[in-house]
């Protein structure tokens, strides 16, 4: 099986080694948004009204929020062990690379600019002239359906379904493959994302180094 010409990964959790962006700024602020994530999860809610619901506990908690208070809780961001050889490796053999996240865009954005990655999307905030926050954009990337994203990708850069590749943690990811191309699961991020795997019979990596997907992008060729 030839190589892929494009990998699209997801951010929080495969090319970082945080967890959720989001819920970075949640432990930052002193707010926490289960019961949210969990109707999230079974689709009871989508992602706007997911991020209006964080934007408010975050107002109701702090009142004015500032951009570089967002950047703040992103301080001493670390790469997934492996990120930047994989990426710098890929990039060399002319294989683009890009982000789909439904993550949050200062820090996806920080991840992109560290990595050098081809092209990013996230989702993100609306602020004011002097950077207060005003509140959520709308979604440029749907955690379940980030096909949408996958597929303009592939059209701006004319590539083939089958030349491209997705990497996700969560099972919100297995929505990056879209038809004809492929998707691998690596180091699940809960239980609900790693029996979607097996659900979906996508390879399963099991390894927080981002280096041990390599011999399921080029078939039996180690890092």
């Amino acid at each position: 099986m030839a190589g892929p010409m494009a990998v699209v990964f997801d951010c929080d959790g495969v090319l970082a080694s945080n967890g959720s962006s989001w819920q970075s700024i949640h432990e930052s602020f002193g707010t926490e948004n289960k019961e949210m994530f969990t109707r999230f999860v079974n689709r009871e809610i989508d992602d706007d009204e997911f991020m209006a619901d964080d934007v408010s506990k975050w107002m109701g908690k702090r009142g004015r929020i500032h951009k570089d208070d967002i950047a703040r809780c992103y301080s001493g961001v670390r790469l997934m062990s492996g990120a930047r050889e994989v990426v710098e490796k890929l990039q060399k053999r002319g294989v683009l690379v890009a982000i789909v996240s439904s993550g949050v865009d200062i820090f996806v954005g920080m991840v992109a600019s560290m990595l050098k990655v081809d092209d990013w999307i996230a989702n993100g905030f609306e602020w004011d002239e002097d950077g207060w926050m005003v509140g959520p954009l709308p979604s440029r990337v749907l955690s379940f359906e980030k096909g949408i994203a996958v597929e303009k990708f592939r059209r701006i850069n004319d590539l083939m379904p089958e030349e491209i590749i997705s990497v996700g943690d969560s099972g919100s990811d297995i929505s990056m493959r879209i038809e004809g191309s492929r998707f691998i699961g690596f180091n699940p991020s809960a239980s609900w994302s790693l029996d979607a795997f097996k659900s979906a019979s996508v390879p399963i990596v099991e390894s927080n180094d981002l280096r041990s997907i390599w011999p399921l992008l080029f078939e039996g060729e180690g890092f």
